[in-house]
């Protein structure tokens, strides 16, 4: 039998609670693109004065040891505007998805590489699908729900269980099944494979005791999962990224299925295939710097 929560907390959860119920709403009402526009505004102009702009800043001169100062905080001003949009188009994910590939000029979304995501939905096969946090990164697991692609998500849920809760509902109502990050998840994952079914990670962040690969010049370690299942399950992996255009649209891209380098005895090799996916996310990166999460310890081994 579970503990009750001590009084402080339920207060604090009650008044989150409200406060987050009456932004919803406000959100909600105004609409997708003036909701964006709205969280943009407020994240350009708080974003810079918090914490999370020094590491931003200290990661764009690693990356970026060519460029001006004033060129980092232009990419960083860009970095809080699509995170501001994200955060406003987050309460609309239900709405977002808008997409007709008969009258692509009435779509939100454009879609490059459709013909893999047909050829994924309808070959019977399990299949690895990377992205990375740029633009909307919502947006491929809700495209693969949306389009009866039968898939699952792996995602990290926030340290805060009020946040976590918030964000598991939303994101419950429109994607494939999420699978929460742990030691025990591996066996979730592998059992989604087994299933036939298509298995979205997000691979640009750090992993403590990973594979050390190069991103921007510089060593990082990264999370090898999607390397590992390749491997175990020979199925095919794929690159889906989001790219943010103007006028509150996406495109979204899949790669074909990529190539990963084997070793010796003709098994998928788990550290250069890490460096392989590694550098596809730094080509997406290098192409629309200010829509890439930059705030990341991507750096720390």
């Amino acid at each position: 039998m579970s503990r009750p929560l001590p009084w402080m907390t339920r207060l604090r959860n009650a008044a989150l609670s409200a406060a987050v119920w009456a932004l919803t709403h406000y959100l909600r009402l105004i609409g997708p693109r003036l909701s964006a526009w709205t969280c943009a505004f407020w994240a350009r102009l708080i974003g810079p004065l918090t914490p999370i702009q020094t590491q931003t800043l200290a990661n764009l001169e690693l990356a970026y040891p060519d460029r001006s100062a004033a060129e980092h905080r232009a990419i960083a001003r860009g970095m809080w505007d699509n995170l501001g949009r994200m955060g406003g188009e987050f309460v609309h994910l239900d709405r977002i998805w808008q997409f007709n590939m008969w009258e692509p000029a009435k779509s939100r979304i454009e879609v490059e590489g459709a013909t893999q995501f047909t050829a994924m939905r309808i070959d019977g096969k399990p299949a690895l699908v990377f992205t990375a946090h740029l633009a909307n990164w919502e947006l491929p697991a809700i495209a693969a729900a949306a389009q009866g692609l039968d898939s699952a998500v792996l995602f990290r849920a926030p340290d805060n269980a009020f946040f976590a809760d918030l964000l598991f509902n939303a994101r419950a109502q429109v994607m494939g099944n999420l699978v929460a990050a742990s030691h025990v998840a591996v066996f979730e994952l592998a059992s989604v494979l087994e299933q036939g079914k298509h298995l979205g990670i997000l691979v640009d962040q750090a992993r403590r005791g990973g594979p050390l690969v190069q991103f921007f010049g510089h060593p990082c370690t990264t999370n090898p999962t999607i390397a590992r299942l390749a491997r175990l399950y020979e199925c095919p992996v794929h690159g889906v990224r989001v790219i943010r255009l103007p006028g509150g649209r996406f495109r979204i891209t899949c790669t074909p299925p990529i190539d990963l380098p084997r070793d010796e005895k003709g098994r998928i090799d788990i550290d250069a295939s890490m460096q392989t996916i590694t550098s596809i996310v730094e080509e997406w990166v290098r192409e629309h710097p200010e829509q890439w999460t930059w705030f990341y310890k991507r750096w720390r081994i």
